[in-house]
């Protein structure tokens, strides 16, 4: 992982990718192979190595009764060099609830929190565990910034998300891991181009349609899926005969499609295509 990338962990609930961050971050020890961060043994090393590191593990971390600002500035004590605390509080929305116990802020604050805690005393690697878990859209534009600003200083950051977009808004190199092991590895657009004969048609209408008579209406090899109520994917290498036919079919169906749209896959339908499209708990 070059210096100043961004590397997305993607994969199912019970994929590996918690255990994944807590081996690199030496919190568990491996019962197998090796481990190495930027370099060191996380286990051995582990005293040289944590000044170096910042982390963020799902759900928090602060004590629960001490004040926000106060927290922060507690681990910024633990460092030699770190940012000013008022200027991250206020960079991060925070200022106004410097004084509110952890345990009252709301499940954006906390996070906001700890991700200022992460990288308050200049890490070079950053671990996030779905930092942006629990944040309205503002507030995650406003942590995506801030990490680009990051990266763009030199800094390493290596996240968890179940949101696709951003991984793929976010990250310059994604690995999907299920049941432990890879699945795949490679850059957004890598992994989303794929045979640049799969392009797609998405379009709304009723939801229930027939897709089996929907595929049954188009030449051989192309799949139609409700992938959720009312919204349809066409598969396949899309020509204007093959849209003509979609529109003609719906016509007959006495349904407009409408918000058609033609494209290549995403991020989220090469990871459905990788891990399944069962539920996991």
């Amino acid at each position: 992982m070059p210096r100043g990338q961004l590397l997305a962990l993607l994969g199912p609930n019970g994929a590996g990718k918690t255990t994944t961050i807590e081996l690199c971050e030496g919190f568990l020890r491996p019962d197998a192979g090796t481990v190495r961060v930027l370099g060191l043994d996380p286990i051995a090393s582990g005293a040289t190595l944590r000044p170096l590191i910042g982390v963020m593990p799902q759900g928090g971390g602060a004590y629960p009764g001490i004040g926000c600002a106060e927290m922060l500035r507690l681990v910024a004590s633990c460092g030699a060099n770190p940012l000013d605390v008022d200027w991250l509080l206020d960079v991060l929305g925070l200022n106004a609830c410097g004084r509110t116990p952890f345990k009252r802020l709301s499940g954006g604050q906390q996070q906001r929190l700890s991700l200022a805690c992460a990288i308050v005393n200049r890490p070079a690697l950053v671990f996030l565990d779905e930092p942006t878990s629990g944040m309205d859209p503002q507030a995650r534009r406003l942590v995506w910034e801030l990490l680009a600003a990051l990266r763009a200083d030199g800094v390493s950051i290596l996240l968890t998300t179940h949101l696709m977009e951003e991984a793929e808004t976010l990250a310059d190199h994604v690995v999907i891991i299920d049941h432990g092991e890879i699945v795949a590895s490679g850059s957004p657009t890598a992994l989303t181009n794929g045979d640049p004969e799969n392009t797609q048609v998405r379009f709304r209408t009723r939801a229930g349609l027939d897709t089996e008579l929907l595929a049954a209406a188009l030449p051989e090899g192309y799949a139609v899926r409700e992938t959720s109520p009312g919204s349809y994917r066409v598969d396949g290498s899309v020509d204007p005969q093959v849209i003509s036919a979609v529109t003609a079919w719906c016509a007959q169906q006495g349904v407009l499609a409408e918000q058609l749209q033609v494209g290549k896959r995403d991020l989220e339908d090469v990871f459905l295509e990788l891990t399944g499209r069962e539920l996991r708990t």
